[in-house]
């Protein structure tokens, strides 16, 4: 636990697979300035390599980490939803094992969402180790817009993507976001309860999306703070084209998830329109 029986803030990392990542992600938490506000709770979701016997060999000596254990693989918004009932803070830091926050980032993302009570959604930029930038910030996608992004029709459609990933706004600039990639979000816990969270129909992807859909739907903003950075790693599991999408367990997982948010949403008109 943090100092406080109560903390300000619950970090929580969800790990598949990913011991030695999580541990790393721990120690950059544990190096926030304001890490004596904070809980840390590390949700594996019943990874079937060393994963459990890496944390907690590696993370017993930090006192105030918490290692909760899922009996299956719950996928990520139900991974997340273990470590959300479990959490203790005014807020909640949704933090990816390769999301690794840079010291005074959490402290900014905490005063800005204190400053500002119509934001629902905080996400900090992203940056890669080389750093490059991870462009986070997207529009409402339609089928049409995924399948351009997963195919060769990127080259023929080339200002539709770009209007989808919006590549023409600035990544230096605060501003409203449709939605922001998932990974390292900072919401309040009540309003995460209020919204009940992540979807768990959504075993893999478009659970971000989702979320900050609800989040404009609940009247509350969701915004890309690049006062705050992040250092993400480069490869991603959402990074397959449409062939390789059919053939791996997370590419058709990925399928799945889009066709059940186009479904949940149908007919219903975008929130910021």
């Amino acid at each position: 636990m943090s100092d406080s029986p109560h903390p300000l803030v619950t970090a929580i990392i969800l790990n598949f697979r990913s011991g030695l990542s999580a541990v790393e992600c721990v120690r950059a938490l544990k190096a926030q300035t304001m890490k004596h506000s904070m809980e840390i709770l590390v949700v594996d979701n019943h990874s079937d390599d060393d994963s459990i016997g890496i944390l907690h060999a590696r993370l017993q000596g930090f006192a105030d980490v918490r290692i909760l254990e899922s009996s299956m693989n719950r996928g990520f918004g139900q991974g997340y939803g273990l470590g959300i009932a479990h959490a203790h803070g005014t807020y909640i830091l949704i933090n990816n094992p390769d999301k690794k926050l840079k010291p005074d980032a959490l402290e900014k993302m905490i005063n800005k969402m204190q400053s500002d009570p119509s934001i629902g959604i905080l996400a900090p930029k992203l940056i890669h180790d080389d750093g490059t930038v991870r462009h986070s910030v997207r529009s409402f996608p339609g089928p049409w817009d995924v399948l351009i992004k997963r195919t060769f029709l990127r080259s023929l459609f080339p200002h539709r993507l770009k209007k989808y990933l919006q590549l023409d706004q600035s990544i230096d600039e605060e501003r409203d976001a449709d939605w922001v990639v998932g990974g390292c979000l900072l919401m309040r816990r009540d309003f995460v309860q209020q919204i009940g969270g992540f979807d768990p129909r959504y075993f893999l992807f478009f659970e971000d999306i989702d979320l900050c859909r609800t989040c404009w739907e609940q009247g509350k903003r969701v915004v890309y703070f690049p006062s705050a950075v992040a250092v993400d790693r480069k490869r991603r599991l959402s990074e397959m084209n449409a062939f390789s999408m059919l053939l791996r367990k997370t590419g058709r997982a990925h399928i799945a998830s889009a066709c059940r948010y186009f479904w949940k949403w149908r007919g219903m008109p975008l929130p910021r329109m």
